[in-house]
This record gives C-alpha cells, sequence and structure tokens, in this order.
C-alpha cells in the first residue's frame, strides 16, 4: 500500500480501489454515499488485503 494510495483514499475512496475489480468499487462508493468515514475504512481494509 503506497503514500498515495493512502491519501487518495482518504480523499475520495472510489477512485483508489478503482483497479481493484468492480465488487470493491461498488461496495466503496455505496459506503461513502451513505458517510465518508464508513467509505475511507473500507477502502483501506481493501487496499491493504494486498
Amino acid at each position: 500500500m503506497s503514500l498515495l494510495r493512502v491519501i487518495l483514499s482518504i480523499l475520495f475512496p472510489p477512485l483508489a480501489v478503482i483497479d481493484r475489480g468492480c465488487g470493491s468499487l461498488l461496495i466503496v462508493f455505496l459506503l461513502t454515499l451513505c458517510g465518508w468515514v464508513p467509505g475511507v475504512i473500507a477502502a483501506l481494509v481493501i487496499l491493504n488485503k494486498n
């Protein structure tokens, strides 16, 4: 997980996981719509699974 991805996941979470697949992108996008913090947490968890 690079520093650029972490910063991107804090600023705009769906953009940080765009290359992880459609399912991850959809989950992070929906969580970001529900609230910014759940989207950031989901993006960081998905990026950390690498």
